[in-house]
């Protein structure tokens, strides 16, 4: 038997973007040279949350961008011969600071791939990572910079995250059983 567990609601994640959002500009020393990149599905709504945040407190227009990683997983052979790709949108990389953006980090494969792909498309000053779950579990040397929550979960948990843009509502929720 499936059972979740609330573990924010749309008031906990609302709070949650609006530290993360004045913690990426106190470590970037403002938005001059700020990118913010989402990472397809829900890194991207969560990303222009943050562009909001920031540009509605530093008076600015930070570029924001998306970006999927399909084609740079290291597991495509097992997705099918024809995977779903979807759409990739970057500003200008080159010389930014670029903060990359996903709702859950578990294994940073996902971000191993982001930073492949952003390799392809130009040379940033810097780039940091920036997720609202971190659940623990890493496969690779892979930290997040920039924390919505930090929660240890079993391998054999998920943790799903909600927006409204895609699901019609704002929730993250820890789901135990098949």
């Amino acid at each position: 038997m499936t059972t979740r567990t609330p573990l924010l609601d749309e008031t906990a994640i609302a709070r949650a973007l609006a530290r993360m959002g004045s913690e990426i500009v106190e470590r970037c020393g403002g938005t001059d040279g700020l990118a913010l990149v989402g990472i397809q599905r829900r890194g991207v709504e969560l990303a222009y949350r943050l562009k909001r945040i920031i540009d509605r407190a530093e008076h600015d227009n930070i570029p924001c961008g998306k970006l999927d990683i399909t084609l740079y997983r290291d597991d495509l052979q097992t997705i099918g011969p024809r995977p779903v790709v979807g759409e990739t949108q970057l500003p200008d990389l080159e010389g930014r600071t670029v903060v990359i953006v996903d709702d859950v980090l578990y294994t940073g494969r996902t971000v191993r791939a982001a930073l492949d792909e952003c390799a392809d498309f130009g040379r940033p000053r810097r780039v940091l990572l920036c997720v609202l779950i971190d659940r623990g579990g890493r496969e690779l040397p892979i930290q997040a910079d920039i924390v919505g929550k930090v929660m240890t979960v079993a391998p054999d948990e998920r943790v799903d995250v909600f927006v409204s843009e895609l699901d019609g509502r704002d929730a993250v929720e820890l789901v135990r059983g098949p």
